[in-house]
């Protein structure tokens, strides 16, 4: 077990590589969104908030010798905002595996993301921009915190949405259990419509943006 467990987290993480290299979507200024932490917290689903650390060193190192134009200040921002999106939900999920407790863990996590995303804006893009921080401060409200709401807003609805389909075709692949433990994991018509609403709302504010 330990053997697939390794092998389904390095699958795991190249899929959420690809992800961050050739699926970012331009929303505002510089920010794109790109749904690696999807993958990453669907990994932290599964194996627990550990293994989705792991996955999210992994996967912040590879885009800062790839793709980022940031550094070392970029690989810190990718740590500190995809751990305080998948930590939270995957701790809480581990403790409640059901569709509440996967709901909590990712509202927590969508909160806690989008505070420590401002935080660290903050603090880290006046150096890797190069520009005052009284700018930065300026692009706060307008810019950042528009992003942020849209990208962690999308990655919780994509990770309701795919959690089980993706547990599924891991186990058919046998790199996991027999399903036995996600039985209360169901949708019902009003999750369903939320969902939807929130992708809706989050694409229709990156056309407005």
């Amino acid at each position: 077990m330990n053997t697939k467990k390794l092998v389904t987290l390095a699958m795991l993480s190249a899929i959420a590589f690809i992800l961050a290299a050739f699926a970012r979507v331009p929303i505002v200024l510089f920010l794109r969104y790109d749904p690696k932490d999807v993958i990453i917290v669907i990994g932290g689903f599964l194996f627990g908030p550990l293994a989705a650390f792991a996955v999210i060193v992994v996967v912040s190192v590879l885009e800062m010798f790839t793709v980022s134009q940031t550094g070392i200040w970029g690989l810190l921002m990718n740590v500190i905002t995809s751990s305080a999106f998948c930590l939270p939900a995957a701790y809480i999920y581990n403790k409640k595996r059901d569709m509440k407790g996967a709901v909590c863990g990712l509202i927590v996590g969508f909160f806690a993301a989008t505070i420590m995303a401002m935080l660290w804006n903050y603090l880290i893009a006046p150096i890797y921009m190069r520009i005052p921080r009284e700018d930065v401060v300026l692009l706060l409200l307008p810019a950042f915190l528009p992003f942020n709401l849209i990208k962690n807003g999308l990655n919780v609805a994509f990770t309701i949405l795919l959690y089980k389909h993706v547990k599924a075709v891991l186990q058919h692949s046998k790199l996991l259990p027999p399903p036995t433990e996600d039985s209360k994991f169901r949708f019902n018509i009003g999750i369903l419509l939320a969902l939807l609403f929130v992708v809706i709302s989050c694409v229709l504010w990156i056309f407005v943006l």
